[in-house]
């Protein structure tokens, strides 16, 4: 199924080609990455939420990509706090015991490159087929994706893709 969706698909020319894998290191994975070498792979951007079993998984992904050769753009936190859409205050509600995925990416020197809050907008504009992004700019976690797209667009500007 991955090989048919990567390789039999017509993407056309596209800018960026994002695939969104569930976290660990599965077969899927090292598929994906065999498949996408012969395109080039730019670089993975490795997410996480701020609990320490979330990143344990992250770590092995870090290892993964050391291993197989794909470059990290970064590294996201995810549900670092939760913003109410009627007073934009933000309370965090997964208080990083071990640093979180700032300090995930300073230990691994890896860029860290930014946290998004939870918005409960972003799930209901996701079941309306609405572009969070275009509807609520004036949210932090439009902030907080505005920041990231920038640091990854950079990188995928200065970074050749990996392969042949």
């Amino acid at each position: 199924m991955i090989k048919q969706f990567l390789k039999d698909v017509d993407w056309g020319d596209l800018d960026f080609l994002v695939v969104d894998t569930p976290p660990g290191t599965s077969d899927e994975h090292l598929s994906i990455v065999q498949y996408l070498k012969d395109a080039g792979i730019t670089g993975a951007i490795l997410i996480t939420t701020p609990q320490e079993v979330a990143l344990q998984d992250v770590r092995r992904e870090i290892d993964f990509c050391r291993k197989v050769g794909v470059p990290m753009i970064g590294v996201v936190e995810n549900m670092a706090s939760f913003v109410c859409p009627k007073c934009t205050k933000s309370s965090v509600i997964f208080p990083p015991t071990t640093g979180g995925a700032r300090g995930l990416a300073v230990e691994q020197n890896i860029p860290f490159l930014g946290s998004i809050p939870l918005d409960p907008r972003i799930g209901i504009s996701g079941d309306f087929g609405e572009s969070f992004l275009d509807q609520y700019q004036d949210s932090p976690a439009y902030t907080a994706y505005a920041q990231i797209i920038s640091s990854v667009v950079a990188f995928c500007k200065t970074n050749k893709p990996t392969g042949p």
